[in-house]
């Protein structure tokens, strides 16, 4: 009961924090499902029976196959929820607005001042900011209150089963029958979200092989238990392997000046922090721009909400999660952790979402009108947001890249 009344104070439903496995763009439809699609028990029994051989092959032992496969049941919703991901359905404010929360500040400073020592040793260790460490801990398990209650071999089978991304998930799977052979988490234990994302942090399995460490020197690399230990040094120690840069920001709000070059504004152009003062571009809280390398100017929510200049960590924090909203809510998250005021600038709130169908319409109007979105899938990736600034700039528009109602309206 604790667990899901904290849920409900942070806006999450069980299940529902982020993952790290979000398709990118370009990737295929985000298409919704019926029953017949999805498949049936039979259809699950028939591929756990062609399954069995290659997982033996691959090297997992019968002595763990088997109880692990027996235990296993289709489950049709976990299918569902793959084709109908939500994570690009909402603004960016809307999205801030749940995970950067005042109860998600409060239990967070409350979650760090309860494991102090541990994530300073962490950060003394990895070099990666303790309050970056926390912040993904309260984004993907609510700072491990629910850490996801489905069974991870039932979800990857499910998942390994379903045609969309097979060759993916069956990886997936075998690597988590070689977690369970391995002898760090039982079978019970091995639970997390519908995408076979587990523990603490998140970890899918073959990320868990790669990057998890046995940080309490117990011989076991658990990111499944109450101790939070493991689980928050693999995160650090996966953001390092990245590229990490110790003492550097993932980014910061900023003001740009009038007449600024919204074409500019793009993950993809990359300037000295001298160049972007040069043009005007100020710190929102005042002061000069810290100098970290090559830096980008973002724009979320279009010309009319908060600007941010990004650095190199802000595409580490992207491995974790692809989505602009999440590596923003990671920091904004962790500056609010350390003190930092909320963000300054407004959102246009009077704009709403579009949704799948209609940013499906976009691309498909964006594409017949000669600005190549390179795939109709419904998500607003780079892609999307460049042919969105090329038709803004063949039409006298702002060409800051928001994929709207007025944009999809103008292209009807």
């Amino acid at each position: 009961m604790r667990a899901l009344l904290i849920l409900a104070l942070l806006g999450l439903a069980p299940g529902a924090g982020a993952q790290s496995l979000n398709t990118s763009e370009g990737e295929g439809p985000a298409e919704r499902v019926t029953m017949k699609e999805i498949g049936t028990e039979q259809g699950f029994a028939d591929w756990i029976a062609g399954f069995r051989p290659r997982a033996l092959a691959a090297g997992v032992a019968p002595e763990t196959l088997e109880p692990a496969l027996a235990s296993a049941r289709f489950n049709a919703r976990i299918i569902e929820r793959d084709r109908n991901q939500n994570e690009f359905t909402k603004t960016i404010w809307d999205y801030l607005d749940t995970a950067v929360s005042d109860d998600r500040i409060a239990l967070g400073r409350k979650a760090m001042a309860a494991h102090a020592d541990l994530l300073s040793r962490i950060e003394a260790e990895f070099g990666v900011d303790k309050h970056v460490v926390a912040a993904i801990w309260g984004l993907e398990s609510a700072y491990g209150s629910f850490r996801g209650d489905i069974p991870t071999i039932e979800a990857l089978a499910t998942l390994a089963y379903d045609a969309r991304r097979a060759a993916f998930f069956e990886e997936q799977l075998i690597a988590a029958l070689k977690i369970l052979q391995n002898g760090d988490v039982t079978p019970e234990a091995m639970r997390g979200s519908w995408a076979g994302a587990m523990g603490h942090t998140q970890f899918m399995p073959t990320s868990w092989w790669a990057h998890a460490v046995d940080f309490t020197d117990d011989g076991k690399r658990d990111v499944w238990s109450d101790d939070p230990a493991d689980a928050l040094a693999s995160a650090a120690a996966y953001l390092r392997h990245w590229g990490w840069t110790p003492g550097a920001p993932w980014g910061l709000e900023v003001t740009l000046p009038a007449g600024f070059d919204y074409d500019q504004t793009t993950e993809r152009v990359k300037k000295p922090v001298a160049d972007w003062a040069a043009l005007g571009v100020r710190p929102a809280a005042g002061g000069a721009l810290p100098d970290h390398g090559l830096a980008s100017v973002l724009l979320p929510g279009g010309a009319r909400g908060a600007a941010f200049l990004i650095f190199s960590n802000f595409q580490v924090i992207e491995r974790y999660n692809t989505a602009d909203a999440y590596v923003i809510a990671v920091g904004h998250l962790a500056d609010r952790l350390r003190g930092a005021p909320a963000i300054a600038a407004d959102w246009p709130r009077d704009l709403r979402a579009l949704t799948l169908d209609e940013r499906i319409e976009l691309q498909e109007r964006l594409g017949q009108a000669g600005f190549d979105p390179k795939g109709v899938d419904g998500r607003i990736g780079p892609n999307t947001i460049a042919a969105v600034k090329a038709f803004q700039r063949a039409n006298g528009l702002v060409p800051d890249g928001y994929a709207s109602v007025d944009i999809l309206n103008r292209l009807r």
